[in-house]
C-alpha cells in the first residue's frame, strides 16, 4: 500500500498531478488554477475536448499537457453541496486504479476542508490494499507500483489531525480484510486465536480458552460443531479498557462466529462453490479488526470482543442429525441440520459473554444464512434486535459509513417454528423466514436474569465478501461491520 502524506500545495516536478473538481462552471483556483497556467491553458482546453464535466465517479487522464506535467488525472466529484465524507472517500478510492502504474501522485485537494482530504486519503488508502502473499510468479508489469500519495492541502495540521483515527480503523479493516482471505489450512481456529494476540501490543488484553476449558465450562453447543475436525477449537476473548474513571460502566459487547471453514458436516454442503466457506468466519474477523481499531484510534470506552472459533468437518467423529447437545445456558438443543453450526457457537459465547460481563448491550455478527441473501441481495446486511434505541443507532452508523443494513422482523410466530420434540428446541426451522428463525434461535440465548439486555445479530452472509471492485472496496473481503461498529462506538459512547 502507498504512503500517506499531507503536505502544502505545491505543482508536482515528477509525480503525477490529480485534480478532483466539482461538477460546476466556476474558474479554476488552487492548484487546479496553477497548472492550467503553467500548460497555457491547455489543462482547461484538453478537459474540454474530453468532455469532462466534473460529474461524480467521472475520470479523465491527460498524457504531457504541458508545463512539466506528465500526467494529470481528473476526479469528478459532482456537487460540492453533495460532497459528503462517503462521497469524498469514493472519489478517492475511484484514483486508485488510474494510479496503478505511478510511483507517486499529488492529489490537489486545496479547495477543500481539510475534513474532507482527510476522507478522500482514507478512500485511496482502502482500496488500495491487495491481498498477495501467495502469489509467486505475478509480472512485475501486472504489481501496482505506487509508492506514495501526497494530499495537497491548505491546512496540513488539520488534515493529519482528521486522518489519524481514519488510518486506525484503515489498520482494523486491513487485519480483517487479511483474517478473512486467509485460506483455511492457513487460518484454522489455533492459527486465528495465536494472531489475535497480536492486539496486545495495542494495549488490548487477549484471553484465549482451550477445548479443555470449554468442556469445564459446559460449551457442548459449541463443542459439539467441532466434534468432526482435527482442528481444536478455541474461545478468544479481547478487553479494551479505554474509559476513563470518570466514565467507568459495563462494557459494550461483541461477539463474531468464527468458523474457520464450514463443509456443512455431515449435512454437508454441495461441492460448488464450498470454497468460499473459507470466510464463514468473517463474523470473528470483524470483531478482530473492531478491536484493533478501537485500540489503535484509543477509544475512550471498555468495549469486550468475544469470538468462538471452530472448524465443521464430517468424519466418523462429528455431530450427526438428531444429536441433542446441552448447552451452556443449560438449554438442550436438537441439531436437525449441522449446516446450522454458526448459532449453536454463538449461543455458548453469547450466554457466556453475559454470565461474565453482564455488559451494557450485545452485538453479534455473523456469515450464518443464504436466507439472508435471498432476502436481501448484497447491498445490506440484515439486522435483528429486540432494542428498537440500538437499531436505530446502528442503521445510522450503517448510513454514515456506507455498510448499510436493513432490519427484519422477530416474533412469536417464527419462534414457534424452532420448537422441538424432544428438546428446548432445535436449530433449524425450514425454509421459510430461514433467517427469521435463526435470529431467534439466537435470542434464545439473550439472558435477562440481571435485567433487560439491549441486543443486535447482524447476518452479513451477503456482504463480507463481494465478487466485484467498489470504489474503497477491492474484489475479496470487504470487513464489512468494522467501519459501522466503530462509528457507533464513537456517535454512541464517545459522542
Amino acid at each position: 500500500m502507498p504512503d500517506i502524506a499531507f503536505v502544502k500545495p505545491t505543482l508536482p516536478r515528477s509525480a503525477t498531478l490529480v485534480l478532483p473538481l466539482p461538477e460546476a462552471d466556476t474558474p479554476a483556483t488552487g492548484l487546479h488554477a496553477e497548472a492550467d497556467a503553467a500548460t497555457g491553458g491547455a489543462l482547461t482546453r484538453a478537459l474540454e475536448a474530453a468532455g469532462f464535466k466534473g460529474r461524480k465517479g467521472q475520470t479523465t487522464t491527460l498524457w504531457a499537457p504541458g508545463g512539466n506535467l506528465s500526467k494529470v488525472v481528473a476526479i469528478g466529484l459532482g456537487k460540492l453541496a453533495d460532497l459528503t465524507p462517503q462521497a469524498a472517500e469514493a472519489a478517492g478510492g475511484s484514483l486508485i486504479p488510474a494510479l496503478a502504474q505511478d510511483r507517486e501522485a499529488t492529489i490537489a485537494a486545496d479547495t477543500l476542508p481539510p475534513a474532507l482530504a482527510a476522507s478522500l486519503a482514507m478512500g485511496a488508502l482502502l482500496r488500495s490494499w491487495r491481498f498477495d502473499r501467495y502469489r509467486t510468479k505475478e509480472k512485475e508489469e501486472d504489481k501496482p507500483k505506487l509508492e506514495r500519495i501526497a494530499f495537497a492541502t491548505s491546512d496540513t495540521s488539520a488534515a493529519k489531525h482528521a486522518f489519524a483515527p481514519m488510518r486506525a480503523v484503515a489498520d482494523g479493516v486491513f487485519l480483517t480484510r487479511e483474517l478473512v482471505s486467509e485460506p483455511p489450512n492457513i487460518l484454522h481456529p489455533t492459527e486465528f486465536a495465536d494472531r489475535c494476540k497480536a492486539l496486545e501490543k495495542l494495549g488490548v488484553e487477549v484471553e484465549i480458552l482451550g477445548p479443555k476449558e470449554m468442556k469445564r465450562l459446559g460449551f457442548g453447543a459449541l463443542l459439539g460443531v467441532s466434534m468432526g475436525s482435527a482442528q481444536e477449537p478455541r474461545l478468544v476473548v479481547m478487553q479494551w479498557k479505554g474509559a476513563p474513571k470518570s466514565k467507568k460502566a459495563k462494557p459494550l459487547a461483541f461477539i463474531g462466529k468464527g468458523v474457520t471453514f464450514d463443509t456443512g458436516g455431515i449435512s454437508i454442503k454441495p461441492a460448488g462453490g464450498m470454497e468460499d466457506m473459507k470466510w464463514d468466519m468473517a463474523g470473528a474477523g470483524t470483531v478482530v479488526g473492531l478491536m484493533a481499531a478501537l485500540a489503535g484510534r484509543k477509544a475512550k470506552v471498555d468495549v469486550v470482543g468475544l469470538i468462538g472459533l471452530v472448524e465443521n468437518m464430517p468424519s466418523g467423529t462429528a455431530q450427526r442429525p438428531g444429536d441433542v447437545v446441552k448447552s451452556y445456558s443449560g438449554q438442550t438443543i436438537e441439531v436437525i441440520n449441522t449446516d446450522a453450526e454458526g448459532r449453536l457457537v454463538l449461543a455458548d459465547v453469547l450466554w457466556y459473554c453475559q454470565e461474565r460481563f453482564e455488559p451494557r448491550c450485545m452485538i453479534d455478527l455473523a456469515t450464518l444464512t443464504g436466507a439472508i441473501i435471498v432476502a436481501l441481495g448484497h447491498e445490506h446486511a440484515g439486522l435483528f434486535s429486540n432494542d428498537d434505541d440500538l437499531a436505530q443507532r446502528i442503521l445510522a452508523a450503517g448510513q454514515l459509513t456506507g455498510e448499510a443494513a436493513w432490519r427484519m422482523p422477530l416474533g412469536d410466530a417464527y419462534d414457534k417454528a424452532i420448537r422441538s420434540d424432544i428438546a428446548d428446541m432445535k436449530n433449524v426451522g425450514g425454509r421459510p423466514g430461514g433467517a427469521i428463525t435463526a435470529a431467534q434461535f439466537i435470542q434464545r440465548f439473550i439472558n435477562t436474569k440481571h435485567g433487560p439486555m439491549p441486543w443486535a445479530h447482524l447476518d452479513i452472509a451477503g456482504t463480507a465478501w463481494t465478487n466485484k471492485d467498489h470504489p474503497t472496496i477491492p474484489k475479496g473481503a470487504t470487513a464489512y461491520g468494522v467501519r459501522l461498529l466503530d462509528r457507533l462506538v464513537a456517535d454512541w459512547d464517545e459522542g
